[in-house]
Order: structure tokens, then sequence, then C-alpha cells
């Protein structure tokens, strides 16, 4: 399975609006159709893990949109935009990027 396969089935089939995955030197290895995210704004995500008061100060910015950082640890990232928002995952090799428009709910 390629990685846009990836993305496509198990994240925007899964009711994301749109997704990505980036490997943690900040290079996109696959993204939704229309998501405009860039390699400096996963880069800037991937720096700001060590020290989450940079996303608290300046929020969680994705495809040139804005979100208001929520909670995170060292692996995962909440924001949050209207009804929407966007959880990031840090696995070992990649990070996992899911925004949403209305909150989710388990099927």
């Amino acid at each position: 399975m390629s990685w846009e396969a990836y993305v496509q089935s198990q994240m925007i089939d899964k009711n994301l609006k749109k997704a990505a995955i980036a490997g943690l030197d900040g290079n996109i290895w696959a993204k939704s159709s229309g998501f405009e995210l860039t390699a400096s704004e996963v880069k800037q995500l991937l720096d700001s893990y060590q020290d989450t008061s940079k996303m608290q100060s300046s929020g969680i910015v994705l495809a040139g949109q804005k979100y208001f950082y929520l909670s995170g640890d060292e692996r995962v990232v909440r924001g949050k935009q209207g009804k929407g928002g966007v959880h990031l995952m840090r696995t070992k090799q990649t990070l996992l990027v899911g925004v949403y428009d209305e909150p989710l709910t388990a099927p």
C-alpha cells in the first residue's frame, strides 16, 4: 500500500477533512488532495514538540491556517479552530496530521 493510499483509506475515509504523513526530518511523504501543508510547517511543529510553550504562545499553523493549542505531550498534540481542529501524532518515524471540521465520534 502506498502512503497516498494509506492517507485516503485510514485517515480521509475515517471522516478527517485533511490528512498527511511526514517524516521526522520534515519531508512530507503523502497528503490528501488540496491540503497545502508545507515541509517548513512540519519542521516547525516537530521542533515545537520539545517545548510546547511555542505552540501555546503562537498556535499551530498548518497549510497557512492557525489552530489554538489545546493540549499535548511528547506524542500527541491537539488544536482547535471553530468546531473543527487538528490532531498530531508523533511516532518513531513519522508525524501523522489529521484535520477535522466537526467533532469526531467513535463508530
